[in-house]
């Protein structure tokens, strides 16, 4: 009876564990192009979101349709005051991509995640740190373990004192601790442990550089052009649409606006440093490379290339091909590159790990009706029309075999 309620409480805890992953991945996968957990981006923070809902059955409507529930739902008052806060932006609607299992599955997630910084939730869903002070009490902690050692050899001293002054027969003076076998064969073993889980970490992240921003031959600023002016990415980076590489733009492309536009007059630009940048030394910069003076004509054949470091950047045996997802499959550029319609310096948002696209694509939901290419799928054509499937993922047509990125 005991080994059956013990077996029953294992399978409980996995199954929480695994619902709460599954959770994870299609947050990332569908929620955290626009959401962060505690800070604001494109939308609210979502740590706390049910707190601001009635009920998750609201929940699953906006987050099906929130346009219909504009128009008439329960919650309908905070819906229209978050649409207005957040300039009036839709929400993408997730009808048909997710239903409401996936959306639990997500919430519980979200109740559940620990995020790095803890602190109080604002009206409008971020969350402001508290101050961390993990510092103090290790600082605390060592002071009266110190103190703890003191104390004891103190009485040691203090008894050995006793002893000599009642005529008892001096013992042999005890080892230190710090010299015993057993003590050093334990710290031997903690130190040898954090050695290999120092290595093993260190060489997991080996080729991983996630936030790595280097800095640019010209500063470069994504939220001026992407954002403020609202020049679509595929101007700039051509090849996104047609081939493998979305391509860096050349000189060209930028000189298509800058010829006419020769002064940045907008607001200020400020480096990683926090350093302020003069956004017309930045754009004389350009006309360096173009070889254009600024006035008249400008001959092209002067142009040089400009040397750009190369943010993202994939191992050799791996295979991704950006038309593949950006045209075939839908996938929006903020999904891998984040909110760069709000970063001045580029850097890089995602892990690009195998375990990332992995996760992307057990959740990530194919254009599968409609689609020739998808025809030879036979079996799940029938089990959508039957009503077996609702959806069909990149993995249930091979997004997992190792041949589709490595051969």
């Amino acid at each position: 009876m005991r080994l059956g309620v013990v077996f029953s409480l294992v399978f409980f805890i996995s199954s929480t564990s695994l619902h709460a992953q599954d959770g994870k991945a299609l947050f990332q996968a569908n929620c955290a192009s626009c959401h962060s957990l505690t800070k604001v981006l494109t939308g609210p923070a979502l740590m706390g979101v049910e707190d601001r809902w009635p009920d998750r059955k609201e929940l699953h409507a906006w987050v099906l349709n929130s346009s219909a529930y504009l128009k008439n739902g329960k919650h309908k008052a905070y819906a229209d005051n978050l649409f207005a806060q957040y300039n009036k932006n839709v929400m993408t609607a997730f009808q048909g991509t997710l239903n409401e299992k996936d959306i639990d599955a997500i919430l519980d997630y979200i109740k559940t995640a620990k995020p790095a910084a803890v602190g109080t939730p604002t009206p409008n869903g971020e969350v402001k740190a508290d101050d961390d002070n993990t510092m103090f009490y290790g600082i605390i902690t060592v002071v009266l373990a110190i103190a703890v050692l003191i104390l004891i050899q103190v009485n040691k001293n203090l008894k050995r004192i006793a002893e000599k002054k009642e005529g008892e027969p001096a013992l042999a003076t005890p080892t230190p601790w710090y010299r015993k076998k057993s003590v050093i064969v334990f710290l031997s073993i903690i130190i040898f442990l954090g050695f290999c889980y120092c290595l093993a970490k260190n060489a997991i992240g080996l080729g991983q550089y996630q936030n790595y921003e280097p800095t640019q031959p010209i500063f470069y600023s994504h939220k001026v052009h992407a954002g403020v002016n609202q020049i679509n990415c595929q101007y700039c980076h051509i090849g996104v649409y047609q081939g493998k590489q979305a391509t860096i733009p050349s000189v060209n492309i930028c000189m298509n606006c800058h010829k006419a536009i020769t002064e940045y007059t907008g607001a200020p630009l400020h480096d990683e440093d926090g350093n302020e940048v003069n956004g017309t030394a930045e754009i004389q910069k350009l006309f360096k490379y173009a070889g254009f003076s600024g006035k008249g004509d400008w001959d092209a054949s002067k142009a040089k290339p400009i040397e750009c470091t190369r943010i993202h950047n994939l191992p050799d045996h791996v295979y991704f091909n950006h038309s593949q997802h950006v045209k075939v499959g839908q996938v929006a550029c903020q999904t891998c590159h984040g909110e760069v319609t709000k970063m001045d310096e580029m850097k890089q948002f995602s892990p690009l790990t195998m375990g990332w696209c992995i996760n992307c694509h057990r959740t990530t939901k194919v254009q599968f009706n409609d689609n020739g290419f998808y025809s030879m799928y036979e079996k799940y054509h029938e089990q959508l029309k039957s009503g077996k499937i609702d959806s069909v993922t990149v993995q249930m047509i091979g997004g997992t075999e190792c041949q589709k990125c490595h051969y």
